[in-house]
């Protein structure tokens, strides 16, 4: 493959306020070739109707359920076996422990550098890549523009050559989001502790059977290109 390529790059967090009450937080960010975009929508919605879902169906982390468990099950092995998409993730285990006030920054400040830690080992020059979060608050428009500022900044990217956009997008209408979604729930779950349910189990036992019974709880090794995390734990980095 040679010359530069465009990526989308579909982002979405989970328990990433300050105080609530949970004491895990996650990043994390499905990415595919923009050019294969649309095949890997279709056949997600085509996983959906085989599996008795209309194809407008909203899969999501919450909506895991055991009438549910062989669709979810399906799609994280068509996320799998695909090598189109790929996965990286960034796992805060702890968020008691972080003392923004000893660097000297917001919790904004924080969550801003987390997402360019989180995305940073997705970018590779030449290429170019199309950011796209999820709609979560009214509070979205100064949101993008800010994390867009803040990658563009980090990148050295001052034309926006390498990053092109940062925009919202509606989960429901976004298949590949729809993928985020489910691999940050799976993490965050696994990382809580949690046995509520035995469909959220199977699909973690899934994840672990192909990638490693560590793949959710430690960092990956620099040659985990499929799923790669960052346990990211604030004794170990200043701010």
């Amino acid at each position: 493959m040679s010359g530069p390529r465009l990526y989308n790059v579909y982002c979405d967090e989970s328990c990433h306020l300050e105080h609530d009450g949970v004491p895990v937080m996650a990043w994390g960010a499905v990415t595919c070739p923009e050019s294969e975009a649309r095949a890997i929508a279709e056949a997600i919605r085509t996983l959906k109707i085989a599996h008795g879902l209309k194809p407008t169906f909203e899969a999501k982390w919450t909506k895991v359920s055991p009438a549910k468990a062989a669709f979810y099950l399906a799609l994280i092995d068509l996320f799998l076996a695909d090598d189109r998409l790929r996965f990286r993730g960034l796992l805060v285990p702890a968020k008691a422990q972080l003392d923004h006030a000893r660097f000297d920054q917001s919790h904004d400040d924080w969550y801003y550098k987390m997402y360019f830690t989180m995305l940073r080992p997705v970018f590779t020059a030449p290429h170019r890549y199309r950011i796209y979060l999820d709609v979560k608050d009214t509070r979205g428009g100064p949101k993008t523009r800010k994390l867009h500022d803040v990658l563009a900044n980090s990148l050295l990217d001052f034309e926006r050559q390498a990053v092109e956009r940062v925009q919202q997008v509606r989960s429901h209408e976004s298949e590949p989001l729809q993928i985020t979604d489910l691999l940050i729930g799976a993490l965050t779950y696994a990382n809580r502790g949690l046995a509520t349910s035995p469909a959220k189990a199977a699909i973690i036992e899934r994840l672990r059977a192909s990638l490693g019974q560590q793949v959710l709880s430690r960092t990956s090794t620099f040659a985990a290109t499929k799923f790669n995390i960052l346990v990211w734990r604030a004794q170990e980095a200043a701010g």
